[in-house]
C-alpha cells in the first residue's frame, strides 16, 4: 500500500479540523459529488464522497492523497483523478471501513500513484 495515499498532500491547503463535510469534490474533468464524511487521523486520513445520482447514489472512499487543493471560501475540493476513475473505484464499504487494513490495502492500491 502507498502509505503518501492516506495522507493530504502539504500544497493541497488542507488545514486539520476544517469541517468538510458538504464541500463539493470536483475530479480533473468535471463534478463528482459532495463530502459524505472525512477523517484527519494521520495515516488514515480519507473523504466518503457521496456521488448523488451521478453514479445512482454510489459513495467511494477517497484517499487523503488524491486531494490536490482545498479551497474553503468555494466550498470545494478538487482530486486528481479522472470521473471515470472515480466512478469504477470500488464502492465505500462501511463495514469493511473500519478494521480492515485489507481493504484499505485494495483502495490505496487502486489510486495508488501509477493510476495517475
Amino acid at each position: 500500500m502507498n502509505e503518501d495515499m492516506w495522507g493530504y498532500q502539504p500544497t493541497s491547503g488542507h488545514t486539520s479540523g476544517v469541517d468538510l463535510i458538504g464541500f463539493k469534490v470536483e475530479a480533473t474533468d468535471g463534478s463528482i459529488g459532495k463530502v459524505d464524511k472525512h477523517s484527519d487521523e494521520v495515516g488514515s486520513a480519507y473523504l466518503v464522497v457521496d456521488t448523488g445520482v451521478w453514479i445512482f447514489g454510489k459513495h467511494v472512499l477517497l484517499p487523503a492523497g488524491t486531494v490536490t487543493r482545498i479551497d474553503t471560501q468555494a466550498k470545494s475540493i478538487h482530486v486528481d483523478r479522472t470521473k471515470a476513475q472515480i466512478k469504477d473505484a470500488p464502492e465505500f464499504d462501511k463495514e469493511k471501513h473500519v478494521g480492515d487494513a485489507g481493504y484499505h490495502d485494495q483502495i490505496g492500491t487502486y489510486y495508488g500513484k501509477g493510476r495517475i
